[in-house]
């Protein structure tokens, strides 16, 4: 007797009556259909009223699936008038596999472990869902060790900030949802928080940070929040359409992080001069999408870039002490050397 894998042919009758049937079959939940393979492979002969209660769906759910796992995924699954239930015709190895290349599966194992920062948000459990699923979908094709790959790959931050859970909730929700939100908001160089409300666009994590973009109602201008700053987030009952044209690739184009200068100041041309042992570690990272590297004497380099805010690139050009030297703009050479004065306190 033939046995049955998932890259059978389907029979003659089989592709006829998909072909009759001019049906296009929708991808259904994996996990649902796994069970159902489990259930009919048992020898139970279950029907599509067992199966609806035994996955709590309704009958024409099931009878969707069968259709799905009959002439897209190939199973022999026939239903026997005598048993009044579902049977496989042929052996079945085991339910079809997704099929994954090396790459896309060391790729998967990576965001798997990069998944870390999202623990305790709304997204964990959904993202921990996916990856199941899809461990599942691969069974008797890959293994996966994974106390293997916890000594393989990690990822390690520092600074990294954690914003209240039911702050999180709230501002996610409210993002996907296009809500306006109403919160109390402390600013940086404030002591006690202030009432703001604003219409949240974007939920962005940048340098281990989370930061709510959008729309602040009583300033009437483009904000950003800090999470770990925010408090008392309520969303209202109030919709609004995000513009069509904002995009927080445009948005933060000439920032180095998130600060932005709201178009109030050009982009200059900001040019640092780094020393032979810097110059390999910076010119092995994109730090901004306009920047360009140009080779000097003695292993040195000099990378530009066009920003139009000081703030986060001051302090990047600090954090290199003596391996740094500011070219252009005179501001930001005279911010820095400012800065390194306090340090020292000069």
């Amino acid at each position: 007797m033939k046995k049955w894998t998932a890259r059978g042919p389907a029979s003659v009758r089989e592709r006829r009556a998909a072909a009759a049937t001019g049906e296009k079959f929708s991808r259904p939940p994996w996990e649902r259909m796994m069970r159902m393979h489990r259930l009919i492979q048992s020898g139970k002969y279950p029907n599509c009223r067992k199966l609806a209660d035994e996955l709590e769906v309704c009958a024409k759910t099931i009878q969707r699936d069968i259709d799905f796992m009959r002439y897209r995924l190939q199973l022999p699954i026939e239903y026997d008038q005598l048993k009044f239930g579902f049977h496989y015709t042929e052996p079945v190895a085991g339910f079809p596999a997704m099929e994954m290349s090396e790459g896309e599966l060391v790729a998967l194992l990576i965001a798997e472990k990069a998944l870390g920062q999202h623990r305790g948000t709304i997204f964990e459990n959904p993202l921990r869902s996916a990856c199941q699923r899809l461990a599942e979908g691969l069974q008797d094709r890959v293994t996966v060790n994974w106390n293997e790959l916890d000594q393989a790959i990690s990822f390690r931050s520092a600074g990294v900030a954690a914003p209240e859970l039911a702050v999180f909730d709230a501002v996610s929700r409210a993002v996907l949802g296009s809500v306006e939100i109403s919160f109390q908001y402390l600013k940086l160089r404030s002591t006690q928080h202030e009432f703001r409300r604003a219409r949240p666009y974007h939920l962005g994590c940048v340098e281990n940070q989370w930061y709510v973009f959008g729309h602040d109602l009583d300033r009437g201008q483009m904000r950003t929040f800090a999470l770990p700053r925010m408090r008392a987030v309520k969303a209202t009952k109030k919709k609004f359409e995000r513009p069509a044209d904002f995009s927080i690739a445009k948005h933060l184009a000439e920032s180095f992080g998130v600060f932005v200068t709201g178009g109030s100041l050009k982009p200059q041309h900001i040019v640092v001069r780094f020393d032979a042992f810097a110059a390999r570690l910076v010119a092995e990272r994109t730090w901004h999408p306009t920047q360009q590297i140009r080779a000097l004497a003695r292993d040195e380099i000099e990378l530009s870039l066009q920003l139009s805010g000081f703030e986060e690139v001051e302090r990047w050009v600090l954090s290199w002490g003596g391996h740094a030297r500011v070219i252009a703009p005179r501001v930001l050479k005279e911010r820095v050397r400012k800065a390194a004065r306090e340090i020292l306190g000069e």
